[in-house]
Formats: structure tokens, sequence, C-alpha cells
């Protein structure tokens, strides 16, 4: 079997089991395999394989006015994460609790969460699977939560993260 198909059919076994939204895809890497490139206007997550593809998953990026780009690495990674309102998101929604228990329902973070060593930003899961493909966030990047756990398995603390436009 060439790599082409075995690349197609794990792609097919992906997207048919409906659980996520990752595919295996070929991907021309300009950067080490292991490096996570999220590319903002294809609203697309890259974690790049060593064998000319990567695992590809649709997330939500940052609204217009809250994206970043550049580079970060992960300094942190957690389960079921409690949730605390950045200032900004805060002014923005008073109402909202100073913390919101992890596992709870209206956690934004959803089940699982990679910290960036920039800002307040992480790759996180999301209570809110409908947002995933579109600009909904503060700079954060949201992924379903079978997704986020699936990449959160394949990653350590120190992974390199390059944000593109």
């Amino acid at each position: 079997m060439s790599a082409r198909i075995a690349i197609a059919l794990t792609a097919l076994t992906l997207t048919v089991s409906g659980a996520s939204a990752r595919e295996v895809v070929p991907f021309e890497a300009r950067v080490s395999p292991g490096t996570i490139v999220i590319r903002t206007g294809e609203r697309q997550l890259y974690y790049v394989r060593g064998d000319g593809t990567a695992l590809r998953y649709r997330v939500a990026v940052g609204k217009p006015g809250k994206q970043w780009f550049g580079e970060a690495r992960i300094d942190g990674k957690y389960v079921k994460p409690a949730w605390s309102p950045p200032v900004e998101v805060k002014r923005d929604n008073p109402r909202l609790p100073d913390v919101i228990p992890g596992g709870a329902p209206n956690n934004p973070m959803g089940a699982r969460a990679l910290t960036l060593d920039l800002d307040e930003y992480a790759i996180h899961g999301t209570n809110r699977p409908g947002s995933i493909g579109t600009y909904a966030s503060y700079g954060c990047i949201r992924m379903l939560n079978a997704d986020i756990i699936d990449l959160y398995d394949q990653v350590s603390v120190g992974t390199r993260v390059v944000v593109e436009r």
C-alpha cells in the first residue's frame, strides 16, 4: 500500500468516525517534526509529523482585532482546567464569575488546555463546539474536546507553536 493511500484511508477513518475533525494531510514542513502550526486564515491547526504529513484539526481562532501571530511554546498541560477570565474578557462581560471550576458545563476551557508562554493564551477544548471553524475567541485557539485530547496526548511542555496568518 502506498503512503498516499494509507494517508487517505487514515483520513477517511478519522472523518467517518465523527468523533473529531482531525485528518492526516500532506504537509511540506518548513518547521521540524513535532511543531504545531496554526494558520489563522484557514482556521486550521497542523501537528507536523516526520513523514511529510501533518495531523490537521479544525479550530476556532481569535476574533478580528484579537488575533496574534508569531511563536510561542507550550508551558503547561492541564486536564479539565478551571478558568479565570482575563481582565479584557471580564471587562467585556462583568457578570462572569472570577473562576469557573474545571469540568463545569459553562467552563470554556473544555477537556484539556495547553497553555502558552505568551500572554494569557492557550490551545484548549471548548464548551461551544459550534464555534469551531470560526473567529470566536480573544486570541486562544479552540478545538473540539476529542481533538484537544488527541493533541494533548502527543505533545509535551516545550513544544513549539507557530501562528501564521
